[in-house]
């Protein structure tokens, strides 16, 4: 059970040994009291006590407070306390004594700020209760009003710029974790040779994020075919991105044990459907197959926009056969391969939608004519120095209405010329 000391009458009863009338924290003007924060005096010895009273309001430090003469009676009250406590603790209680007081409250009550009332022959074990986590310690003989007012605001101010530097060193060390995992998870693509030239972009929508719901791929199997895949999950969550990771991973397991590309979009459905967490969640996939030759590309395309085919300085917007996105109707999708013809200088530039959909008025998108007039403005460019002046060119479009909200992939692709 807790007692707060009370008034002078009250006071005068506890000493003689005359039950209290009143118990339970005390109500107090909190005008002065500048840290929203109730006060726990952890003490057997009722003169010690009425003397810490007496100090506070020496102090000018109104706040509520409460007085318990054993640890166990403290932490059931800290246990039930939805405040900032500031704790001072006697280190020689009927159920503890010493540094163990220091060590039980610290663990049972991580939060409380706690300052320790020592003997003036304890100077030393002061300094090692701050050591096992108490903000302060004073000396009881010592103590004068101005400096416990000022002890218990500072002890507070600590505390909470402790668990404040704790939660930022825990959040530095979840991001950089999720930063390590995330570029571990961003393909690298697999090429046997440099015959092929692959330049890519990802820009993930999700705050702080580095990976999306976008995944795209690029494989050269042993025959010298080049396999590549791009795709978009709705939505822009942690799950979307895990989903991406995994379609995009089953995607180049199938490549290397040599599924066909139709089989290959079938099992990407089927596996969205069994691992999206919701019913709702569907994927737009291009895929594309680069035969040895060089002379054609095999597309298949399940709901994802078309395309961009370079020939020299020239862009042109490509629309091979559509299909139905996966998820929507699991098992009812059909897909057909479209077959492009390419000249020696034949790239093509892949994309997710989040590219061209950005704004660039108050009631107007980039959209696909957009971005293919865009493109033409670079045509001249190399792959890489390509595909950055899309992405910079429809971010800046965007920003002065809010920038680009949806993640974006770009896949540069094409056989080098001179390999």
């Amino acid at each position: 059970m807790t007692e707060s000391p009370l008034d002078t009458s009250a006071r005068v009863q506890r000493l003689s040994g005359i039950p209290e009338q009143q118990k339970g924290p005390i109500a107090t003007d909190t005008s002065v009291w500048d840290v929203d924060a109730v006060l726990l005096l952890v003490e057997d010895d009722s003169g010690d006590a009425l003397l810490v009273e007496e100090m506070l309001t020496d102090s000018e430090l109104d706040a509520p407070l409460t007085w318990c003469k054993t640890l166990a009676e403290a932490r059931r009250f800290l246990l039930d306390c939805g405040t900032s406590v500031c704790v001072l603790l006697d280190l020689h209680l009927p159920d503890v004594n010493g540094l163990d007081a220091v060590r039980q409250l610290v663990g049972s009550a991580p939060d409380a700020a706690v300052i320790v009332l020592t003997g003036l022959d304890e100077s030393e074990t002061g300094l090692s209760a701050v050591a096992q986590g108490a903000q302060d310690y004073l000396v009881k003989g010592r103590i004068e009003p101005e400096m416990l007012g000022r002890a218990i605001r500072y002890a507070l101010q600590r505390k909470h710029a402790e668990r404040s530097a704790s939660a930022m060193r825990t959040n530095r060390l979840i991001a950089q974790e999720n930063a390590r995992l995330e570029r571990a998870l961003l393909p690298i693509p697999l090429l046997l040779d440099d015959s092929f030239q692959v330049a890519a972009s990802y820009e993930a929508g999700r705050a702080h994020g580095l990976l999306s719901g976008d995944f795209y791929d690029v494989v050269q199997t042993a025959d010298g075919a080049v396999h590549a895949v791009i795709g978009d999950v709705s939505g822009h969550g942690a799950a979307e991105a895990a989903l991406g990771v995994c379609l995009r991973v089953a995607w180049r397991t199938a490549v290397l044990t040599g599924v066909t590309q139709l089989e290959k979009i079938g099992l990407l459905e089927g596996i969205l459907v069994a691992e999206r967490s919701d019913p709702h969640v569907f994927a737009t996939v291009t895929t594309l197959v680069f035969p040895p030759g060089r002379d054609r590309v095999l597309v298949a395309r399940a709901g994802h926009p078309g395309l961009l085919m370079r020939r020299g300085t020239e862009v042109s917007w490509m629309e091979p056969d559509p299909g139905m996105a996966l998820g929507l109707l699991p098992g009812a999708g059909r897909w057909a391969i479209t077959e492009l013809e390419l000249s020696p200088d034949s790239e093509l530039v892949l994309f997710t939608d989040g590219l061209f959909e950005g704004r660039t008025g108050p009631k107007s998108r980039l959209g696909e004519d957009g971005l293919l007039a865009m493109a033409g403005r670079y045509g001249s460019l190399e792959p890489r120095a390509f595909v950055d002046a899309l992405v910079a060119e429809a971010t800046e479009s965007a920003s002065p209405y809010g920038g680009l909200a949806d993640d974006v992939a770009v896949l540069h692709l094409g056989w080098k010329a001179d390999a």
